[in-house]
């Protein structure tokens, strides 16, 4: 079993963002992997057993092999890093045609047999990663996935769709995405992280991927950011003392409300 597992080095949800002047987000010293790709991390090194083979891919600026290396602490065995000036500003389609290309690539040395990917990066949250690569490889697409089972070359999966759960199947090679409903992610120990210093990272670029066209990046991308604006201040809530008519006020707020 050959798994690519997609990740992605974003800022912490805790912290607060900022856009540049070209209205990029600005990225900090307190980014991290993830936290959706940890349980695709999570899911590869489980299904790919002790016999297969684990490689994290990301597409980002320097400091994202940082999630490669928490990756690679949470078992994947090597990384690719698409790293190139010329990929800032990409947009969903312009991101999946790097990976997908890399993907590609990967599989010249040996067959890849299944893609996953987290269910969404929690900085733009489009989940919609996993059916653009679908989509490049021509590829079955298995996602939001909160149960996996993998019977030979068959991938099963369970997920949640409003109000039923939906059982689909496909041969593989396909592409799976994981919720953090479909695992515990086993954290690291100090052994780990230190092994994870000592496992290969290859730095690739455009050029490497027959890419170098300017179809990617900010000039390429279908769709920018213009203007963004703090978010507002939370109001103090009101306080209201129940004096037996507490029902009664809390009706007429709520029609108020939605008035």
């Amino acid at each position: 079993m050959r798994i690519v597992v997609c990740v992605k080095h974003v800022p912490d949800v805790q912290a607060e963002r900022v856009l540049g002047d070209e209205g990029f987000l600005v990225r900090g010293d307190d980014d991290v992997l993830n936290e959706l790709d940890e349980n695709a991390v999570q899911e590869s090194v489980d299904l790919a057993g002790g016999d297969g083979e684990v490689i994290a891919l990301t597409m980002g600026p320097e400091d994202a092999v940082d999630g490669l290396r928490r990756a690679l602490a949470l078992g994947a065995d090597r990384a690719i890093h698409v790293c190139d000036d010329r990929a800032a500003g990409s947009d969903v389609l312009g991101t999946a045609r790097v990976l997908a290309a890399a993907i590609r690539q990967l599989g010249e040395e040996a067959p890849i047999d299944l893609v996953v990917t987290g269910m969404a990066a929690l900085d733009g949250m489009t989940a919609t990663i996993p059916s653009a690569l679908a989509a490049h490889l021509d590829l079955p697409a298995l996602t939001l996935a909160k149960t996996v089972e993998l019977t030979g070359t068959v991938l099963r999966i369970t997920r949640t769709m409003g109000f039923s759960d939906e059982v689909l199947e496909a041969d593989l090679p396909a592409i799976l995405s994981v919720t953090d409903q479909a695992n515990e992610v086993r954290y690291p120990n100090f052994k780990a992280i230190m092994a994870a210093k000592k496992k290969p990272i290859d730095e690739i670029d455009l050029d490497d991927l027959g890419l170098g066209d300017g179809l990617v990046g900010a000039a390429g991308a279908g769709t920018r950011v213009t203007n963004a604006v703090e978010r507002p201040p939370r109001d103090a809530g009101e306080v209201h003392n129940d004096s037996g008519d507490g029902g009664r006020r809390l009706a007429d707020y709520i029609l108020g409300v939605m008035k």
